[in-house]
């Protein structure tokens, strides 16, 4: 964490504020330097993570929509079904059934 915090404060340095910050905190260039790609390879990998997350969540809400559409034609095909019915219960009620006769 502390390497972390050094490496935030020093990004941004020139070569003669970085080399007295080194002097002031007794470190060397080259730690920072291997601080700061290791922090960079770190973060990398979160944003690899966080891209590959997000390429997975929007294929599910692909995945969600289509089934909802397809939940809504079954639905709608069922429900013309139920009405198709009701209407030969009612039409067989009113002229009997054509086999009877």
């Amino acid at each position: 964490q502390d390497k972390f915090l050094i490496v935030m404060e020093t990004f941004a340095m020139n070569e003669l504020e970085l080399s007295d910050y080194c002097r002031k905190k007794g470190l060397y260039r080259e730690q920072i330097e291997v601080w700061k790609s290791v922090c960079l390879q770190a973060n990398g990998q979160v944003f690899d993570q966080a891209k590959q997350l997000n390429s997975t969540l929007k294929e599910e809400q692909k995945r969600a929509k289509q089934l909802e559409k397809d939940l809504q034609k079954k639905e709608k095909a069922l429900a013309e079904a139920a009405a198709l019915l009701l209407l030969r219960k009612k039409a067989q009620a009113i002229w009997g059934d054509e086999e009877e006769e």
